[in-house]
């Protein structure tokens, strides 16, 4: 398909869509991802905690941050994973000097939490709650442990804004980034 890269990272703040991204570049190219999202979630359930109590955790016991971090690294450097799906993972990418492109899904507040209302079926104002209260001790654990927030355009080769557009159009979007490299 005229790509001739095979790494790439997707980051964004929940809701942002980095998933549908991914699922779309990897039926495209037929690619093999790893989903930080889900590995936190996964981690959470394990633990019988919500994201949010497990986000507190995280922001007390740096090592279970440490452990999910190092796992992103792992994938960023092997020969195996094409994508990589976290709102870390451009960093990782970018201090480790991968040779990848690294694109940052922007899209606004509201949009993403009406879009966190029809994943996990609960209010817009719930969502927009769990969603400031995620990012703010996200991104205070961020920035302590590594001096860094997720959304902080440095280490991205690429932004889309993905709030008034379908998943789709981000896609095509991606796509062209994609075939210009």
């Amino acid at each position: 398909m005229g790509v001739n890269m095979k790494k790439v990272t997707i980051s964004g703040h929940p809701g942002s869509g980095t998933s549908t991204l991914v699922q779309g570049l990897c039926n495209h190219f037929s690619w093999s991802s790893i989903n930080g999202g889900q590995i936190f979630r996964n981690e959470a359930s394990e633990r019988g905690m919500t994201l949010a109590d497990f986000g507190e955790l995280c922001s007390v016991d740096e090592s279970v941050d440490l452990t999910l971090d190092e796992k992103l690294r792992v994938h960023i450097l092997d020969n195996v994973t094409n994508v990589i799906e976290s709102r870390l993972a451009g960093w990782w990418a970018y201090k480790l000097q991968s040779d990848c492109v690294r694109i940052w899904l922007r899209v606004s507040e509201n949009e993403r939490a009406r879009r966190v209302t029809i994943r996990e079926g609960i209010t817009m104002e719930e969502a927009l709650n769990a969603n400031r209260l995620r990012l703010m001790v996200d991104n205070e654990r961020y920035q302590k442990m590594y001096g860094f927030t997720p959304d902080d355009p440095t280490p991205y080769t690429h932004i889309i804004d993905a709030t008034d557009i379908t998943a789709e159009q981000v896609l095509a979007e991606a796509l062209t980034i994609l075939g210009d490299e």
